[in-house]
């Protein structure tokens, strides 16, 4: 289905994306899965594809395409697997977009163009093991000392945290100001005191890196602060705003394939002399995919053109990761349904899909959470206020401006 908002560069970019998924991602999955295994040859891959900055200015080192890009991008990987689009969700939307954002010139000179070439690897680290949907009970501390702030705390289910080597890092340096005493900090791999490691045993997105990180009296340099002190809160929830918007894109990549492999096999497996095709049951459920993609894909990239235009779209990227992970897990199980035994062997795709798609409603938000926001919101209890920085308009003759 084409829509009125993608360009003939979106529909270019989606074939790209799809090609290299289907020759990159999808003939080692499988292997990768089982074994539990990040394979860093495909990250750099997706760095040398112009993928880890799609949506960064040239001039910062990106492609200098816009945010409906960036949700291309991240649909078309997830269609491949999760674990890649993982990768654009923290890499670009919540640690590179955080730094266009919020951060100074010489930061973005430092940090973020080796990022956007994808010769450096980030991450974003806010989750912390008893503070997850309660960004506020965070307990990692971060001191001023002179020039620099001594961190001490834990984080945990860290998406990338043992192979990154930039760290966006939240810290309270102030714990009696509550989500006012949050700050955001820029840490390198390599940091006196800093550890990490890998998290095995999860039920999904397996061939995805996810980890701990440790800070022991680590000291980071003032001038890493991202933003001002206390603006952190601020910066983790406008961070959000964008991975919640690529999560949302990955969960259509779910519902496509989803569907295209469960109308493949429906016409081909047969059953009481016909395919499984021609029974009303089985049409029901191809038809909710059906539906689900549609609906998936309008609220996805409305929130991108939002995004494009400059608008605070808070809301509507919430909708969209609530309706669209949920229909990507629903879809998932009835493809493992029309599947039958099958679908509960990795012969096929679909029982992975399934395990990755329960992951996507907790994690940036549990289902819980957005359905609260959006009551909130309905009821007038919510309203977004206006941030120091707000996430910059795409303008395309100054997204593709050398430096």
């Amino acid at each position: 289905m084409k829509h009125y908002w993608f360009t003939e560069e979106h529909e270019m970019l989606r074939r790209v994306v799809r090609e290299f998924s289907e020759q990159e991602i999808r003939p080692k999955i499988r292997e990768l899965d089982a074994k539990e295994e990040f394979d860093r040859s495909i990250l750099d891959k997706m760095g040398e594809m112009g993928f880890l900055g799609v949506c960064i200015p040239v001039r910062y080192g990106g492609a200098g395409m816009d945010y409906l890009a960036l949700g291309i991008v991240s649909e078309m990987l997830e269609w491949g697997d999760t674990a890649f689009r993982e990768t654009i969700s923290v890499h670009v939307a919540l640690n590179s977009l955080a730094i266009f954002q919020w951060g100074t010139e010489e930061q973005k000179e430092k940090w973020l163009i080796p990022q956007a070439r994808g010769e450096k690897i980030a991450c974003y680290a806010l989750t912390e093991p008893n503070a997850g949907s309660d960004v506020r009970g965070i307990q990692t501390r971060a001191v001023r000392q002179g020039d620099v702030y001594i961190l001490n705390g834990e984080k945990m289910w860290i998406t990338l945290a043992d192979v990154a080597d930039h760290f966006l890092v939240f810290a309270k340096t102030d714990p009696e100001a509550g989500h006012r005493g949050i700050s955001a900090f820029l840490v390198e791999r390599g940091a006196p005191g800093l550890k990490t490691g890998t998290i095995h045993g999860k039920l999904g997105a397996r061939a995805s890196n996810t980890g701990w990180i440790v800070f022991e009296d680590t000291p980071v340099p003032a001038e890493n602060m991202l933003g001002e002190e206390g603006e952190g809160f601020k910066i983790a929830m406008s961070a959000l705003d964008n991975g919640r918007y690529t999560v949302a894109a990955g969960a259509v990549g779910v519902i496509r394939a989803s569907l295209e492999e469960s109308v493949a096999y429906a016409k081909q497996r047969t059953a009481f002399g016909q395919p499984i095709a021609n029974f009303q049951l089985v049409q029901q459920k191809i038809a909710l995919m059906q539906q689900r993609l549609d609906v998936a894909t309008q609220l996805v990239y409305h929130a991108g053109w939002l995004k494009n235009q400059g608008i605070r779209n808070t809301r509507e990227t919430s909708v969209a990761k609530w309706y669209a992970t949920e229909a990507a897990f629903a879809s998932a199980n009835d493809a493992i349904q029309i599947h039958g035994a099958y679908g509960y062997s990795n012969e096929y795709n679909v029982e992975r899909y399934l395990r990755n798609a329960k992951g996507a409603v907790i994690y940036e938000g549990t289902s819980e959470i957005h359905t609260l926001l959006q009551a909130q919101y309905a009821l007038g209890y919510r309203k977004d206020k206006p941030l120091r920085r707000e996430l910059p308009a795409y303008d395309p003759e100054e997204w593709t401006r050398e430096a």
